[in-house]
């Protein structure tokens, strides 16, 4: 049994608390400002806890390449050439123990800063998930940061090897690094890589081209990808003792859990082996994987995964049924597809991935998310991830800079979030508020009845095949049920839902009638409870009943 429903609140820490709304494109850190870790006073933290928000992943916290000048601090400045936008990628990471200075009030006190805040999340009622970037590291990293007598990456690699077990790159002996963009960047001197290194999307030659990941070099988990991806485990390749000592230092810190990034790019045997160790001494931290093939999903939760995203099959059967591209029966599919594994799959609609609902290049109206959130929040006993903004219809439809209008928020420019702006200056609009009420009351559902977080679920739709725009469950605890009708149509709809012997069986319900309450909108209803019979339920627009009662 659970006794919490996780909920995970991403924050993309850089944007966060930033109130500057000069919002210049390709704006630098002074013109446009940017939020730092102290911008989550104990105030906002209550705030993120009060919506139901048990983790919080701050995203963008471990130093990676920027544009910006902190060699004054003793920070070695990155080469503008491979660095994309003026904040950087904080998926090219530059130090593996160091804070993004950016994110600091103090940038020589910015990992006191960081441990102060994991103090007051923690006071808050939340524990604490951080990225770990596992794949690739940025083309200039050097660990400034790093304890004592820990060696830098690569420090003790053989260049003059394309591939050796023992290093910590990947080469091209003999080439340089000759990519399709200018080397100079406006600089007097170019930047110069001479062995090149292996780009971080497994690109193994020297001339990265414009979609790869020109500004990150691949780390060698011991995988010989010149001969066919044969792998070399024994002895244990030296990558993966760094990257394990890594984890070992936040968890230090006081880390509750790790978000990692592009998980399946690192072979599962260093999953096992490390995660069994960070476990051992930290049994109550948990690892989030990024793992996108779901063949592999077994694999990498055998290895130590607590929950990995469900994105290739609840995020984009979702987002399809939201669009009018799919069937509502699609999401039947989706969750049958990983039912042995259901309670590790991790839900969500939004992410810093992915383009918002509100867009144009998605769904165009936030209101359109509300039956996909309902869906998402309520169906399994598993996590839910909400990004920021979210919960108010963020649009995502600024041209930043390095990111330009694609329905995102920025992840490498200095910028503000309009709606996180207003939200703290309390001038949303009315719809906002609405859409925030929403996320609050099915967040609230999500993590306090004890039929979502405790109960069995019962997917109603085999029985109601002539619905391809409402989607209809059952869950129960005890003697507590809740009958969940959520309504993708642009229009108000009245739906027989009907309820299988089947599901009176399985459930252990008795036909009787009913009081129910919807608890979105607090209005009762008599329900009739008959085998393979119909209830009539009324659902607006975009939106969904939650009807509860005793069995």
């Amino acid at each position: 049994m659970n006794s919490e429903k996780l909920i995970l609140y991403q924050v993309f820490t850089r944007l966060y608390g930033n109130r500057n709304t000069t919002r210049k494109e390709g704006g630098t850190l002074q013109e446009n400002g940017c939020g730092k870790m102290n911008d989550f006073a104990p105030i906002a933290l209550k705030h993120i806890r009060e919506m139901g928000v048990s983790h919080i992943w701050y995203t963008g916290i471990i130093r990676h390449a920027t544009q910006t000048d902190y060699s004054a601090y003793g920070i070695t400045r990155n080469h503008p050439a491979i660095v994309k936008g003026m904040a950087g990628s904080p998926y090219a990471i530059t130090d593996y123990y160091d804070i993004d200075p950016d994110l600091a009030t103090d940038v020589d006190k910015r990992m006191q800063e960081f441990e102060q805040l994991i103090e007051r999340t923690h006071k808050a009622g939340m524990k604490v998930i951080i990225d770990f970037v596992p794949n690739h590291v940025a083309r200039q990293y050097q660990s400034i940061c790093k304890p004592e007598g820990v060696k830098n990456l690569g420090e003790e690699d053989n260049p003059q090897m394309g591939f050796d077990p023992q290093n910590n790159y990947y080469y091209c002996p003999g080439q340089r690094f000759t990519p399709y963009f200018d080397l100079y960047h406006g600089e007097d001197e170019p930047y110069i890589e001479e062995p090149a290194k292996a780009t971080g999307n497994d690109c193994f030659h020297n001339a990265p081209g414009i979609n790869d990941w020109y500004e990150t070099i691949k780390l060698n988990y011991g995988v010989d990808y010149y001969a066919g991806r044969v792998g070399h485990f024994n002895p244990i390749p030296n990558t993966w003792s760094k990257m394990t000592d890594i984890l070992l230092f936040w968890a230090r810190k006081g880390v509750d859990g790790f978000r990692c990034d592009m998980a399946e790019m690192v072979p599962a045997a260093f999953w096992q082996w490390a995660t069994d160790k960070v476990k051992f001494a930290y049994p109550q931290i948990i690892f989030i994987g990024e793992v996108y093939n779901p063949a592999e999903y077994r694999n990498y939760l055998a290895a130590g995964f607590d929950y990995l995203y469900d994105k290739v099959g609840m995020y984009d059967t979702l987002r399809e049924v939201m669009r009018g591209h799919q069937s509502t029966h699609a999401i039947t599919g989706a969750w049958q597809a990983t039912d042995d594994i259901r309670s590790h799959m991790l839900y969500f609609l939004e992410n810093h991935d992915e383009q918002r609902i509100a867009s144009s290049f998605f769904a165009g109206d936030a209101q359109k998310g509300v039956p996909a959130l309902v869906v998402s929040a309520l169906l399994q006993q598993n996590p839910l991830m909400i990004y920021f903004g979210q919960e108010y219809g963020e649009r995502g439809m600024d041209k930043e800079g390095f990111s330009g209008n694609d329905g995102r928020t920025t992840i490498f420019d200095y910028w503000s979030v309009d709606t996180i702006v207003r939200a703290a200056e309390r001038k949303l609009t009315a719809q906002e508020k609405h859409l925030k009420a929403i996320y609050d009351k099915v967040i609230g559902i999500a993590t306090t009845e004890k039929a979502v977080v405790d109960g069995a679920s019962f997917d109603l739709m085999y029985v109601n095949g002539q619905y391809n725009h409402e989607y209809a469950f059952i869950r129960k605890a005890g003697a507590e049920v809740l009958l969940v009708v959520a309504n993708f149509a642009d229009s108000n709809q009245t739906v027989s839902i009907t309820i299988p012997s089947h599901a009176f069986d399985f459930l252990k319900m008795k036909e009787k009638n009913v009081q129910a309450t919807d608890l979105l909108s607090d209005e009762k209803q008599k329900l009739s409870l008959k085998r393979d019979e119909a209830v009539a339920v009324n659902v607006q627009a975009n939106c969904a009943v939650v009807l509860k009662f005793k069995a």
